[in-house]
């Protein structure tokens, strides 16, 4: 019988089975995937406002089709994300797969944006959404007030970043929860619509392609913001490594998730439409809303819950993957080494976590923290963009790597132009908004000169940050997974 081992680390001497490795667990299974994936994608977007598609695409059939063919582009890049994910097993997604093809400055630019500023801000502003809609039945004749609403939205992010911090068992069960939660507020909201129009209620769908708009930017627009909505499709990426047999399951999530959500956003709009007007819904803040007190009468209060829900179980999925991320940027090298620790008693990536978290919270100071989403789109989608080049990069650069899925080329082709095509849109539509979306992404360059590629940096500095690390690990009780 082997005896126990002791790890005598900055936390005092600790007893750790001697077959026990202080690492991440492989704990996410099939199920929790499709949550991961299915509870990032339905936010808010497909409650509140669908309106920008069919702001741009003028008719209810085009806006239809419009909604169709952003599960089919979604599908295209997770097939794509589906080989990388099996090809390039570590963690870390987009910053991982850019960092196997093109190297270390490419790979800490998409780490820099993503995690000082765009996942963050994602996470802010779901957040408010959930403290708004949490709070909406509490103030029914007015808006809820600010201070209200940003007070709720950090107890949010504090709950679920202790949860996240504590248990990634917990987590994914959050993640389960509330993704079935999420789904049967839209499967209600489905059948309302298939009832409705079984009753007759047709007549915003009796033409549909009336006003339907010819101007291919309006059309590039609509396609831009039903892309949107989809955003999330690649997350299960983010936590390769703690998937049970990702061999099988990564790729089987995706197939199963994104089918799913392209069939309950399209038949969602079809049901709001059997009551709501064209007009009706570009005049309205919340489809969904609208859509509850024409039907539900009484229990529409339903809805503003429903939407909470949601936004709940989006911020969790956040937290969950941009933590991952995090810990797999500073195993790489380029973040401060404490964040590559591990809590050695919930075996989650502690410090990572509480960063993002803290960092969210941050953001809830800022006033302007919705404009910060536009102007980081583009870098988004260049991400991506970025990652599947990789991947063909990488099938002609090292043909022998083992790749368990092959997709044809023809379909990471098809997508790259797919991404072109939207990252020239923003250029000409938006100039300002791209503009300070490429200035954040290089403002990551001297900070890479700095911190990465400058190695004979004087002595005080070093011994500060081995003190800070230190004190990180007896404040935390982390321990860095290779000194097992």
């Amino acid at each position: 019988m082997k005896s126990d081992i002791v790890l005598e680390d900055v936390c005092g001497a600790v007893k750790v089975p001697a077959n026990q490795k202080v690492e991440l667990k492989r704990k996410i299974t099939l199920w929790n995937g499709v949550a991961i994936i299915v509870g990032t994608i339905i936010g808010s977007g497909i409650f509140v406002s669908p309106k920008g598609v069919l702001q741009e695409s003028g008719s209810v059939g085009l806006c239809l089709i419009i909604w169709c063919l952003c599960g089919l582009i979604s599908l295209c890049g997770a097939l794509c994300y589906a080989e990388l994910g099996v090809t390039v097993t570590r963690s870390g997604g987009d910053y991982a797969y850019i960092r196997e093809a093109f190297g270390p400055l490419p790979a800490f630019l998409q780490l820099w944006v993503s995690l000082i500023v765009i996942r963050p801000t994602a996470q802010a502003v779901v957040a408010l959404t959930f403290a708004y809609y949490t709070l909406q039945p509490i103030f029914p004749d007015c808006n809820p007030p600010p201070a209200a609403i940003r007070l709720l939205a950090a107890l949010c992010i504090s709950l679920l970043t202790y949860i996240n911090a504590a248990s990634v068992r917990a987590a994914t069960r959050i993640q389960d929860v509330f993704t079935a939660a999420k789904l049967a507020a839209l499967v209600v909201i489905i059948i309302t619509g298939l009832v409705l129009i079984g009753q007759g209620e047709v007549e915003h769908l009796s033409d549909p392609f009336q006003d339907t708009v010819s101007d291919v930017g309006s059309i590039s627009l609509a396609l831009y913001s039903g892309l949107f909505a989809y955003a999330g499709w690649n997350f299960l990426n983010f936590v390769t490594e703690e998937m049970v047999d990702p061999f099988r399951n990564l790729p089987r999530a995706i197939y199963i998730s994104i089918p799913l959500v392209t069939l309950v956003y399209v038949m969602a709009n079809v049901a709001y439409f059997t009551v709501i007007s064209p007009r009706e819904m570009l005049a309205s803040y919340a489809t969904a809303v609208t859509f509850g007190d024409k039907v539900f009468g009484a229990a529409a209060f339903v809805i503003p819950v429903f939407v909470a829900l949601s936004t709940f179980g989006g911020v969790n999925g956040l937290l969950f993957t941009s933590g991952r991320l995090c810990f797999v940027g500073a195993r790489e090298g380029q973040l401060p080494s404490l964040m590559a620790m591990i809590s050695q008693q919930q075996h989650t990536p502690l410090p990572s976590v509480l960063f993002t978290g803290g960092l969210s919270l941050v953001m809830l100071i800022s006033d302007d923290v919705y404009s910060l989403i536009n102007y980081l789109s583009f870098a988004q989608w260049l991400s991506v963009g970025a990652s599947i080049a990789g991947m063909v990069y990488l099938r002609f650069t090292r043909p022998d790597m083992p790749r368990p899925i092959k997709m044809p080329l023809i379909i990471p082709f098809t997508f790259l132009a797919i991404v072109a095509f939207l990252l020239i849109v923003p250029l000409v539509a938006a100039p300002f908004d791209t503009g300070m979306g490429i200035l954040l992404v290089c403002s990551g360059i001297p900070v890479y000169l700095l911190t990465v590629l400058w190695q004979d940096k004087p002595r005080w500095f070093l011994d500060w940050i081995a003190n800070a690390t230190t004190f990180g690990q007896k404040l935390l009780c982390v321990l860095s997974p290779e000194k097992h």
